[in-house]
């Protein structure tokens, strides 16, 4: 009978694992190796060049303010993601009391996750219009004219209007991960702060933003991969290479058009692999620092 176990996930674990050492694993060992060369896409052969496609990209100066916008986005991004998911999500939860009609306000801050990262683009594309657009024409209508400004066009506007879209478009999930995380919290200790005179801030210091961490954890990780990319809002809302002067330019977009406007597929390749080994060393420092801080925690309760 063990034998026959075996045999059975052995069938059915090994098609599987050829399909994805095919289809995942097998396109990475591709463009490890495409890196090393000067690939044009085009051409039969692949001529071996080492690193010197990675020495470029040390000096090639648009691909340092590719680098530089997503450190910006990085930062900026995830944090200001969780910080408004956090405050919505607590505030629809009120320390266990409820909000009358949250379920409706849930489903209005989820709404654009139901639209494409494209849709959404072309939609704040329309509201940033210097002319028409909702934002400068709402500022008119209420005697702000003088805010009024090209969003996109503007090298020092440009980057804040494109992570400001990737904020509207994610926090509405992470209301509903960090809203259904609280909501698992007994409420006796909300209550029990309460009774220690507990303020709202407290209660969300030292009862809440504990017992949540790891969701926020999860939401960290996610959002940084997302923030590392920014490749389609960036391509829909901006005109031109990388916005005006660069100013919105990532590291995605410039793999793109290294590779299929300039033909350089072994250039693109080791841009590919230093965004993957950045997004993973993004991954493994989150991952850790949680793990660290989880007994530190467990110990601090105790």
């Amino acid at each position: 009978m063990g034998h026959g176990r075996w045999r059975f996930l052995f069938a059915a674990l090994v098609p599987a694992l050829v399909l994805h050492v095919v289809f995942v694993l097998s396109p990475y060992a591709q463009a490890f190796y495409l890196s090393l060369t000067d690939w044009t896409g085009v051409a039969g052969q692949a001529h071996f060049v080492g690193v010197d496609n990675y020495a470029r990209l040390g000096v090639d100066p648009l691909f340092l303010d590719a680098v530089r916008n997503n450190a910006i986005m990085l930062l900026v991004v995830p944090a200001a993601t969780i910080g408004l998911g956090l405050f919505l999500a607590s505030m629809l939860h009120r320390g266990g009391r409820g909000l009358r009609g949250g379920s409706a306000y849930q489903i209005v801050y989820f709404f654009p996750q139901l639209l494409s990262l494209v849709i959404v683009a072309v939609l704040w594309g329309f509201v940033y219009n210097p002319n028409t657009g909702l934002l400068n024409s709402g500022l008119r209508a209420i005697g702000l004219g003088a805010l009024a400004h090209s969003w996109l066009a503007e090298p020092r506007f440009a980057l804040a209007a494109v992570m400001a879209v990737l904020v509207w478009s994610s926090v509405g999930f992470y209301v509903v991960l960090f809203r259904a995380a609280i909501d698992g919290i007994p409420g006796e200790l909300f209550e029990a702060a309460r009774l220690d005179g507990a303020g709202g801030w407290s209660s969300f210091r030292h009862v809440t933003l504990p017992l949540v961490r790891e969701n926020v954890q999860v939401a960290f990780v996610y959002l940084g991969i997302a923030a590392l990319d920014g490749f389609a809002v960036v391509q829909v809302m901006t005109v031109g290479p990388g916005g005006p002067d660069g100013a919105t330019e990532v590291v995605g977009l410039s793999l793109y058009r290294t590779a299929f406007s300039y033909g350089k597929f072994g250039y693109a390749s080791a841009m590919g692999v230093a965004l993957f080994f950045a997004t993973l060393t993004l991954a493994i420092l989150a991952l850790r620092t949680g793990r660290r801080e989880r007994p530190a925690t467990r110990g601090g309760q105790a």
